[in-house]
């Protein structure tokens, strides 16, 4: 299911709350997680199966790393088997078919014969929820959460359906007083009413017509330098509108559980270096790469080079992670040469000494032309669309069509209204925070009702990062 559709506005959610105000406290989380199952199996009933499955499978690892009386080695095989297991759950039906594509490559090179590949469905959002329970384990093992009261709790946080599918990743220890205890009041579900119809604009209003153009542009045939470079802008602006608006979407329908997540943009278009751009983008992940990835391979402890090698690994891992492609992986080591230069540099870019306007602009551009390699199909197609960007690929015959969608007045306007929005500092998460007063509603209600007229009007409204 998904946040901008009819059947989650008027059903799903409706129905939810009504049952979830009415139920005792005690009663609440279990009637998230049968509600999130319901959410999550919409798509294919299994996909609820295979969560189930991980779910009572880590917990019991918890319960087995927490026992009173285990010595460390009982608690490092019980960590280690859990992590094990998880990841290979995620690796064969995430990876299986890109390996063996490979493979299969490599076979064909060699002249040897090629074996068949079958077939993997890949799950949604089980980047998401195995993070989740991977920060548990991880943080019960090191010390720094305590295990889940009971299993109830413990379902309710991994299947919590705002942030089910598309994060942000929240680990458990920052949820788990609230699990146990939340408030419900009446200007927190206000607050949270208001960020949802903001990320619902978001994602409704900016994204998917920007998603059009992007398309447009990355389908088409040898298309001319100037329309490369406005796909290019399109996609920059699709894929924040659509990941930030998912997350304000995630986060005004915790309030209305009584939830608060943490802010998972902050402006990253205004940073100055990659460096501070990962400080402000998809903040929930970085923090995550950082703490349980980073700092075990040793983080800055062990000398320079071995520091500029971490932020490498944990830029390629994090790349793969975005999906089984080879130009993920070489989006995630252009990020992680940038990162170890500007480390090297004292975390300053090499254009630190221009003006801020320019230091902007710059990052900005790198930022676009890695936004390629994230959206082409494959290699070779970002190859061919960064001659087209360099006004180097062949001249192709005039495309009306393309043209004539990417052009129009509607379009430009919104590209327009998505630069003005990108490169300002306030951020809808931080104006939620302050109490919805009658101007504001005055403002929000509106902006649904053309959103949701918008999007019964829409043929396209993909998710992005659902496939990752």
């Amino acid at each position: 299911m998904v946040f901008t559709t009819q059947v989650f506005v008027f059903y799903f959610l409706p129905l939810f709350l009504l049952v979830y105000y009415n139920l005792p406290y005690r009663w609440r989380n279990v009637w998230i997680t049968l509600g999130s199952y319901v959410f999550y199996g919409w798509w294919e009933p299994w996909f609820a199966g295979l969560m189930l499955f991980t779910t009572v499978m880590d917990f019991i690892w918890g319960k087995v790393i927490t026992r009173p009386g285990a010595t460390p080695l009982q608690r490092k095989l019980a960590v280690v088997a859990c992590v094990v297991t998880n990841l290979s759950l995620l690796g064969f039906f995430k990876y299986y078919m890109f390996a063996a594509e490979t493979l299969n490559q490599i076979l064909a090179a060699v002249g040897s014969q090629q074996f068949r590949v079958l077939q993997v469905i890949l799950p949604i959002g089980i980047s998401f929820y195995t993070f989740h329970s991977l920060t548990y384990i991880l943080d019960l093992y090191r010390g720094h959460a305590t295990p889940a009261k009971s299993f109830s709790v413990f379902s309710a946080f991994v299947a919590l359906f705002p942030d089910l599918v598309a994060g942000p990743i929240i680990r458990y220890k920052t949820l788990a007083e609230q699990l146990h205890e939340r408030e419900h009041t009446v200007s927190r579900f206000a607050s949270g009413v208001a960020i949802f119809i903001v990320g619902f604009a978001k994602k409704i209003l900016l994204a998917n017509p920007c998603g059009v153009v992007a398309d447009g542009v990355f389908n088409a045939a040898n298309p001319c330098a100037l329309e490369a470079w406005v796909g290019a802008l399109a996609y920059a602006f699709q894929i924040y509108f659509d990941f930030c608006g998912y997350s304000d979407m995630a986060v005004g329908l915790g309030r209305m559980l009584g939830f608060e997540f943490l802010k998972n943009f902050d402006a990253p278009y205004r940073s100055e270096s990659i460096t501070e751009l990962w400080r402000r983008w998809h903040i929930s992940l970085s923090s995550v790469l950082r703490d349980y990835l980073y700092f075990a391979l040793g983080g800055n402890r062990k000398g320079e080079g071995r520091t500029y090698f971490n932020l490498a690994v944990v830029m390629v891992l994090g790349g793969l992670w975005h999906g089984a492609k080879w130009n993920f992986v070489l989006w995630g080591a252009f990020h992680g040469l940038f990162l170890a230069f500007e480390r090297w540099l004292g975390k300053r870019s090499l254009y630190a000494a221009m003006p801020r306007p320019a230091r902007i602009g710059l990052t900005f551009l790198l930022m676009l032309f890695s936004w390629v390699l994230f959206r082409a199909d494959n290699l070779t197609a970002a190859m061919e669309y960064f001659r087209a960007m360099l006004g180097l690929g062949p001249v192709g015959s005039v495309a009306p069509l393309l043209a004539a969608t990417i052009y129009t007045p509607y379009h430009l306007l919104i590209l327009a209204v998505c630069a003005g929005l990108v490169f300002q500092p306030l951020q809808a998460h931080d104006w939620s925070q302050s109490p919805v007063t009658w101007p504001r509603t005055a403002l929000v209600v509106p902006l649904f009702v053309f959103s949701l007229m918008t999007m019964f009007s829409q043929a396209f409204n993909p998710f992005l990062y659902f496939q990752f």
